[in-house]
Formats: C-alpha cells, structure tokens, sequence
C-alpha cells in the first residue's frame, strides 16, 4: 500500500527564449512553474505542475504547502479520486477555480505518475488507453511576431514533423487578423489544417464578425473568441459565426464545462490539465465530449497532456505549447509525422532537471 509520507512544492520563474504575445497578456518573458513532488513511504515518488502567464503562481505554491500538504500526509496515495475529493472540499469555500484549481491540478498530476509508477505502466494506458500516437499542432504565441517571423515560425515547426498549425488573432484592426490568415493559408497550402486563437478579444459581435472574415480561409477552429464566462455568447458564435469554437483554457471545474457543451456553445472542449483539476479532471471532460459526440482538444502541458488524450477514442488535436519545458527535462515530447508519442515508461516521463530549475528559484 502507498501511503504519502512528503508532498514538497517549489516555484520557478522560467525565462521564455523569445518574447511572446497575444492579444489579452500582452508580451511575455517567462512563465510562473509550480512544482509538487509526492513520495511514499516506500520511496516511490511522482511529480506534477502547474503553470501561469507570470502572476498568481505565488498563491497556488502557498495553497500546495500550507493548506493540501499537511492533509494529505499519512494518506493513501493511490486513492486518488478520493484524495482529489479531499483537496476540493478543503478549499472550496475560497476556491472552486483560480490559484485553488491550479494547485489542486498539480497535486493530481503528481499522485496519478506516482500510482501508474508503483504498477509499472505508462499512464495512458492506465487512464484506459487508446493510441499512443496523438495528432499534434504547433500553437504559436505569436500575434505581434512581423509577418515573416510568422512565417519563419512555421516553417521551423514543420521541420520539426508538425502537421497542424495554431496562430494567433485579435489584432485592433480586423483587416490586419484577416490578412495574416490569408497569408499563412497561402503559404501552407488549402487543406493543411490551420487554426486560430484570439484569446478572449472580442465582444460576441466582433466575433461573429471576424469568424465570418475568415471563412474563406478555413480555419479549423476558432479559439477563446470571448471571455468564457459568457455561455449564451459562445452559443451565438458556434450558431451565427459559421466556424467550429474552441474554448475551455480557461474554465477551471468540471461544472462550467458541463454548462459550456450542455449549451451547444462549444464544438472543441480543451481543458488544461494543470488547471482543470488535474488528470482527473480532465478525462471527464473528455467523457462528458464524448457523450455528446464532441471532439476533445487540449491547452498546455503537452508532456502531460499526451497521455490524456491518448486514451481518449474522441482526441482531436494535442497543442504543443509555446510554454514547453524542453530545456528543463529529460525527454521532450516526440513529434512524428504529425503526431505526438505518448512515452511508454511508467508514469507520465516526465523527469525534471531539478539542478537547472534550482537557478530560476525567486530570491
């Protein structure tokens, strides 16, 4: 039996190697990294994490240490549902999303490495397992990148094997967003898939708009094109705006998913997985998609994040997300012919390079 005898939490300010940018957080240096290490009793030990935009990583850190921690120890690590119940009532007069989500995201992932470590099997196959092979896109944080750093961008990511291509909108001027998307088109060719994110920009009606500008250029969805509280909104755009919606970076239970898709204002459900509540999570999101008969995307965390959709038989594309971790673990996703690979070691493979990371510790 597993019993919890450490949980140590740790955060991190992780330098970007270029500035990136988009249309609500404007330009970016580096991102927030929380990190959670669970070890038993045994000496067996899981790691997880959780990541912002470079604010708020404080409050899930101190969340992690002073308010999960000590209920958690003595424990049994491998009653993970039960363990998830636990974190949430404990913050759930303050919580119910934000800094208390997050942390309670990196907690989960931890204690699910930890469980598929102690059996010995990669953890997509113990979520279920389906294919290991997940397609994948590039999601570029690039609305202000000059055009031909745009296009230099892609043609980078399709030498590293991606088929599928993600790029920012939500310019001031509609005509400059539309004569991006018709460039990158062009340079990619009519049927390569190409989506856009305009990361909760528009009004409901400058939505419908910009999604009927770019129609022409078949866009494979269009993401976050308003603030995500407002579900009636979302169901005009799906309904009014003529293109597939992506949404859900930025819904943080289970319960506003619920409302999201039971409303028709979604045709592309992507939880993140360091924000939804962790694994747990985020694969019943993907089975509430699934009994509706909708396609599961993803947001973030793609070292993670392959094994979730990996045992989902209604994946649709993983992102690859601007905010990897390559330079700081071992084994960087695999990319081939489109395709994200799921590891097939135990746990989730993730292994940090905990000495490099020690330099980004906040002083």
């Amino acid at each position: 039996m597993s019993v919890i005898e450490h949980l140590t939490t740790d955060r991190y300010l992780v330098p970007l190697p270029v500035t990136l940018s988009d249309s609500t957080h404007g330009e970016m240096t580096h991102f927030e990294l929380v990190t959670v290490r669970i070890r038993d009793r045994d000496g067996a030990e899981g790691a997880g994490y959780t990541f912002t935009v470079g604010a708020n990583g404080h409050a899930a850190h101190a969340t992690i240490g002073h308010d999960l921690a000590p209920v958690l120890k003595g424990e049994r690590a491998d009653l993970v549902e039960a363990l998830w119940q636990k974190m949430w009532w404990r913050l759930h007069y303050g919580g119910r999303g934000g800094a208390a989500t997050l942390a309670i995201s990196a907690v989960d992932i931890a204690l699910w490495d930890l469980k598929a470590k102690r059996l010995g099997v990669p953890l997509w196959t113990l979520l279920g397992g389906y294919d290991p092979r997940v397609p994948c896109y590039a999601g570029g944080i690039d609305l202000w990148f000059p055009l031909e750093d745009l296009l230099s961008q892609t043609e980078r990511n399709l030498a590293k094997g991606f088929r599928a291509i993600k790029m920012k909108v939500g310019r001031p001027k509609l005509s400059e967003d539309v004569a991006r998307v018709k460039a990158m088109r062009e340079f990619l060719g009519e049927d390569f898939p190409l989506m856009v994110d305009a990361n909760m920009r528009w009004s409901v009606d400058e939505a419908i708009r910009a999604a009927r500008a770019l129609q022409p250029y078949t866009p494979g969805w269009i993401e976050e094109p308003t603030v995500p509280d407002d579900v009636g909104g979302h169901v005009r755009i799906v309904r009014e705006g003529g293109l597939p919606v992506a949404t859900g970076e930025n819904l943080h239970t289970l319960h506003e998913f619920q409302q999201m898709i039971a409303a028709g204002g979604v045709t592309y459900p992507e939880p993140d997985v360091t924000n939804c509540g962790g694994v747990t999570t985020f694969m019943k999101i993907a089975r509430l998609a699934e009994s509706f008969n909708l396609p599961v995307t993803s947001h973030g965390a793609h070292d993670i994040t392959v094994h979730c959709l990996a045992a989902c038989p209604n994946r649709s594309y993983l992102e690859a997300h601007g905010f990897g971790l390559d330079r700081y673990i071992a084994q960087p996703l695999r990319i081939e012919d489109g395709c994200a690979v799921a590891p097939d070691g135990p746990g989730h493979g993730i292994e940090f390079d905990w000495a490099a990371l020690e330099a980004l510790r906040p002083r």
